[in-house]
């Protein structure tokens, strides 16, 4: 298993299960992860996480990776909206990535609707809930 992914949460993700569940679902962020750990061995992928409320630790982890990760999947939270600064990291890498987000971004508030995160990925996910991740996952290791 040489396919190693990062799969980044940003702000607020970790009180999944606590939120509102009509948006976000009624599952932790650790069963998401559990649930990826199941879909990787199937795969054949290394999966490492990552979550952050702060912009600047998500950024640091991004320009940090070596090059034995082929792809991160990154639900960046709130800071899909107002990042400029982890719009450059992500586009610095050259790697495979993905944009995921649990609710439809689109049909939420006007200030939630534009994404300065997906120009710098290779394709995003939105609105399918924790499946989106699954999808996503299968996804990048199929076009890597």
């Amino acid at each position: 298993m040489d396919n190693k992914i990062l799969i980044i949460n940003g702000p607020n993700l970790e009180m999944l299960g606590k939120r509102k569940e009509s948006v976000y679902g009624n599952f932790t962020l650790k069963d998401l992860e559990n649930e990826l750990l199941k879909e990787s061995e199937t795969l054949g992928c290394n999966l490492d996480f990552f979550q952050s409320n702060i912009e600047g630790e998500i950024i640091n982890k991004i320009n940090g990776l070596d090059e034995s990760y082929v792809g991160i999947i990154i639900n960046p939270g709130g800071l899909t909206h107002t990042s400029v600064s982890l719009h450059d990291s992500l586009e610095i890498k050259t790697i495979f990535k993905i944009e995921v987000h649990l609710s439809n971004i689109y049909s939420r508030e006007d200030f939630r609707r534009k994404s300065l995160i997906a120009p710098a990925c290779d394709c995003s996910i939105i609105g399918m809930g924790k499946d989106g991740f699954i999808y996503a996952l299968r996804y990048l290791i199929k076009n890597i």
